[in-house]
């Protein structure tokens, strides 16, 4: 169990964890000689079973609040200590509403001093904590009267009994998540190299393990552990440990920063939470200090609502950060005034990847809904639910903090491969209006073109779902097709995709005379004859091979260049080969005319002919007098159709 001490300064903290664990903490010269803690402290204590008590011990001076929420982050109890004389002071107020705002269930609160107050005093004093506390999680929390100056004092010595008990009663944390640890301080050890300390918020960790430090993405090896200051093969959640770390020096990190699973790391500058607010009506735009496990920045309220937040009430907001940081869902953070002089708010981060743009939409609401359920419940489903073209596998494992197989998927859900060992997890019912939508916009277009043999996949694609054309959806729209294919509802004639139902028939006379055009035309390469060639080699009429040309076309067995001039496919995948290699060679990637005329050995007007067929079916585009290829397609060549 890790304990946190809250409180006014010179309230008795730090004497205090000296007389219950032995140690103390204030090490820097400058607090022993103002007799004040400005850093946090550490101490430890062994336990009955086997087991280490660890102390936090925080400043209590107004200027270091933003060092005791450092503090406060990931403890599991706390120590509120107020000093018999003094009573309940500002400090004390504040300490405490910061511990009620990261979440902080468990507490016991040390009266110290007791031995400069009068008994009415101490009564008196007992009476205003009880009535404080009657409106928190800790209105339970036991008083123990203590002396810690005094040496062998009872209620110490009650004090870590009670302690000593709790700590052994308390379960241990889930230990399944992708670890994280919030680095509060780092230094260097003589032969053994940078070593950081902090408090583990989930997973575990064992020595040769590899982690991502946030700040440089660097990759670290843990070389040892020492958890709650003892020699350990591991870390786990809820243990303050020190990482012995090779491959990164002590400047290179600073606290704030976090030693994690490089899969649950992803910096952000905005975050959608859930406020708890307590000041003042917190208006648009308002300035705030943000303190969120380690780290402290500043950032603006951008408001989800139209109003301005009254005092006490619950919303959402959205923090625009002013540097980016490091968080999962979940995650609990403190809100100070611009002058850092007061608390104002908590709140629990909804998604630490919020938008810029339409959020305050009611879809994204029904998100950030989504989100909730899944903080409090670990359920998937409307979360997957709310995203239209699916979900990064990878990304679900960033917003639950939990590692996910993809061998085993949700229930409701299909899980499709989309390359670097990542799948997309998308809503079965998402999954069917993609196909139907797909399959309703191939219809409409056999109706208004009837003789057309179907489109081409780029095409039907921005026809079909013009929401699904960023290249991050090329994989979920390749096994779209793939689906439609396999089950028949959807059939491919050469580079045309169309209805099973659709075809352009030959006559019997059509096909005979088919029979000898194709390879005429195969062997003439990249000059294949004209019509009126094709004509008179073949004693037909020249209309006859026109329209019959026209109809291989429509199947996808030709592709018409201009009028009259027609290309088998293996010859146009050659030259659609060709143009992606002088794409490739060419210093700013631009296919010039007279570049591909050469390759070709055709002549200049053949090779702008060749070009502008690119351009037109969209497998390149004009740019100036090149020629550039599209990025988001590619061309389909006639054997892997």
């Amino acid at each position: 169990m890790i304990i946190g001490t809250a409180g006014h300064i010179d309230h008795g903290k730090t004497t205090l964890v000296g007389a219950l664990t032995g140690v103390e903490t204030d090490r820097l010269k400058e607090e022993k000689a103002r007799g004040i803690s400005i850093e946090l402290g550490y101490a430890y204590a062994p336990l009955a079973n086997g087991d280490v008590l660890g102390i936090i011990d925080v400043p209590g001076h107004e200027k270091f609040v933003h060092t005791m929420a450092a503090g406060a982050v990931g403890i599991d109890h706390a120590l509120l200590v107020i000093a018999a004389d003094d009573g309940i002071m500002p400090q004390t107020i504040e300490h405490l509403e910061i511990l009620q705002l990261l979440g902080v269930q468990q507490g016991t609160v040390a009266l110290t001093k007791v031995d400069r107050a009068a008994r009415e005093r101490i009564d008196e004093v007992r009476a205003e904590i009880e009535a404080i506390l009657s409106v928190t999680a800790l209105a339970d929390a036991p008083i123990f009267e203590t002396a810690a100056a005094q040496p062998n004092d009872p209620g110490v010595w009650a004090l870590r009994q009670h302690l000593d008990l709790q700590a052994q009663q308390m379960p241990a944390r889930a230990r399944d998540g992708l670890f994280r640890l919030a680095v509060d301080r780092v230094f260097t050890l003589s032969g053994q190299g940078t070593v950081v300390t902090g408090t583990v918020f989930n997973g575990q960790v064992k020595v040769g393990d590899t982690l991502i430090h946030s700040a440089t993405g660097k990759p670290v090896r843990v070389r040892s552990i020492h958890a709650q200051n003892q020699s350990s093969d591991t870390g786990v959640a809820g243990q303050r440990c020190a990482l012995n770390l090779a491959g990164i020096s002590k400047e290179e990190i600073e606290r704030g920063d976090w030693m994690a699973d490089a899969r649950v790391l992803q910096s952000t500058d905005r975050i959608d939470i859930h406020l708890l607010a307590e000041a003042p009506p917190l208006q648009q735009w308002t300035p705030v200090h943000v303190h969120l496990g380690t780290r402290r920045t500043t950032a603006h309220i951008a408001l989800l609502q139209d109003a301005a937040i009254e005092p006490g009430t619950e919303a959402r907001v959205q923090l625009v950060l002013d540097a980016p940081m490091f968080t999962v869902p979940g995650d609990r953070l403190i809100l100070r005034n611009a002058q850092a002089s007061r608390t104002i708010a908590g709140g629990m981060v909804l998604d630490p990847y919020a938008p810029a743009r339409k959020r305050r939409s009611a879809e994204r609401m029904a998100y950030l809904d989504a989100m909730e359920q899944l903080i409090r419940h670990q359920d998937f489903a409307a979360l997957i639910a709310q995203a239209p073209h699916g979900i990064a596998l990878s990304q679900l494992m960033r917003l639950s903090g939990h590692a996910l197989d993809s061998s085993k998927p949700v229930p409701g859900t299909i899980t499709l491969p989309i390359g670097n060992g990542d799948a997309l997890v998308l809503n079965e019912q998402r999954w069917q209006a993609l196909q139907n939508q797909t399959l309703q916009a191939l219809e409409r277009f056999h109706e208004k073109s009837p003789d057309e043999p179907g489109v081409n996949a780029a095409r039907l694609r921005r026809m079909a779902l013009p929401g699904l054309q960023q290249a991050a959806h090329d994989a979920l729209y390749q096994a779209l097709l793939e689906a439609l294919l396999a089950q028949k509802l959807l059939a491919s004639s050469g580079a045309w995709l169309h209805l099973p139902a659709h075809s352009v028939q030959l006559s019997d006379a059509e096909q005979t005379l088919a029979q000898k055009l194709l390879p005429a035309i195969d062997a003439g390469r990249y000059d294949p004859p004209w019509v009126r060639d094709l004509a008179r080699d073949h004693g037909a009429g020249e209309e006859v091979v026109r329209q019959l040309l026209k109809k291989l076309s429509r199947q996808g067995l030709l592709f018409q260049v201009v009028k009259d001039l027609f290309y088998t496919p293996s010859r146009m995948d050659e030259l659609a080969a060709l143009t992606a290699q002088l794409a490739a060679t060419a210093s700013n990637h631009e296919v010039e005319a007279r570049a591909f005329r050469d390759a070709t050995d055709l002549g200049r007007k053949r090779a702008i002919q060749i070009l502008e067929f690119f351009d037109r079916i969209g497998y390149t585009r004009r740019v100036r007098d090149a020629h550039m290829l599209r990025p988001d397609v590619q061309w389909q060549t006639s054997t892997s159709q």
